[in-house]
């Protein structure tokens, strides 16, 4: 009996992630049929359904107006799209480095990673930084900044002998900080007033540009991120979660994993950063909630973490859209007053459990 109690248990958690991860699948779909219907100008789920069929050429002639087409196909499913993507990518990015370094208040905006992205994309918008690269300069140079502030709160983590929890969420806090008066320095200096207009609207979050030539960049960083994660370091990452010595007796070498896992992050965060601007909470929440719906096994915990943030995310764009019409609320804006409820609730647990 002794024997065969955790097999159950583990066969449980293992059923029970399965069927969450099912679940999560079905809501976020239908979820993504009912946002496209939601702005100033609704569209019944049917007929965003039979748009998308005839589109991809399952049926022959859906019924919808070419009004209601054109802003199906050209204008609310690019934004749902990306949506799906960003809020998969921040939600995992935050679930990696809370593992990575064990602390529950870890995310990419916490830790100066999205400040990172956002200053190498300022670069772009306001002085053509990586112009060559023509409809790429925006991702790769959010994507270099993203990588550069990993890189210093990896090293400022470091300083002074073995890197510890505290001493680098200080170090991404100091980072974020100096990296977002960098990108108000650059906003201040620019002579481009449609630019910094553009720039400080994209610094609160949207999902308005979104449009289907620029959301190639996105998914193909989630999906390599994901993918990399999941198949490559989801059990290092476990490891870490643990502790130090437990990873290396496990053969786990902590700094490589983590210098492995901060370019993984970087790339999600970077390509998130650059189609929807900066959006915080979504990586701080999310795992949490995740892990008390599957535990603490990143292989299971990670599928969930992501359908969560793309739930989240659709949600919150489609809000944003109606709340102030004809006027469109920054996503940024809504994530913060569902997320920061939360942390004083999370903080507020952490205090109690000490005392």
């Amino acid at each position: 009996m002794s024997t065969q109690a955790p097999e159950q248990l583990t066969t449980a958690v293992r059923r029970r992630a399965r069927l969450w991860t099912v679940g999560l699948l079905l809501l976020v779909g239908i979820s993504a049929v009912l946002c496209v219907g939601v702005g100033p100008v609704s569209v019944p789920p049917q007929t965003t359904a039979a748009v998308a069929a005839e589109r991809i050429g399952l049926i022959d002639d859906s019924g919808a107006t070419r009004a209601q087409a054109f802003i199906v196909i050209n204008i609310r499913l690019p934004r749902v799209v990306m949506g799906l993507a960003v809020g998969a990518a921040l939600a995992m990015s935050g679930a990696v480095l809370q593992g990575m370094i064990r602390n529950v208040l870890a995310d990419p905006y916490v830790l100066g990673i999205s400040s990172g992205a956002s200053t190498g994309a300022a670069a772009a918008i306001l002085f053509g930084f990586g112009a060559r690269m023509g409809q790429y300069s925006l991702p790769v140079s959010a994507f270099l900044g993203a990588m550069c502030a990993s890189l210093l709160v990896f090293w400022l983590g470091h300083a002074g002998g073995q890197a510890t929890s505290i001493r680098l969420l200080l170090g991404g806090i100091a980072v974020g900080y100096a990296l977002s008066a960098v990108t108000s320095f650059l906003v201040f200096s620019s002579d481009d007033a449609e630019g910094s207009r553009t720039v400080m609207f994209w610094l609160l979050g949207s999902l308005s540009p979104a449009r289907w030539d620029a959301l190639l960049v996105a998914i193909v960083g989630v999906v390599a991120g994901a993918a990399v994660v999941l198949m490559l370091l989801s059990r290092p990452l476990d490891a870490l979660a643990v502790g130090d010595e437990t990873a290396r007796a496990l053969g786990v070498d902590p700094a490589a994993t983590r210098l492995k896992l901060l370019t993984v992050v970087s790339l999600c965060t970077g390509a998130a950063v650059a189609g929807a601007g900066v959006i915080g909470f979504v990586g701080l929440v999310l795992p949490h909630l995740a892990r008390r719906l599957v535990g603490t096994v990143h292989a299971r915990m990670l599928p969930v973490t992501a359908l969560l943030g793309s739930g989240l995310l659709i949600w919150a764009d489609a809000l944003s859209r109606v709340l102030m019409q004809p006027r469109e609320l920054p996503i940024g804006i809504i994530t913060a007053l569902v997320g920061a409820p939360f942390l004083l609730l999370l903080i507020r647990r952490m205090y109690a459990k000490n005392t």
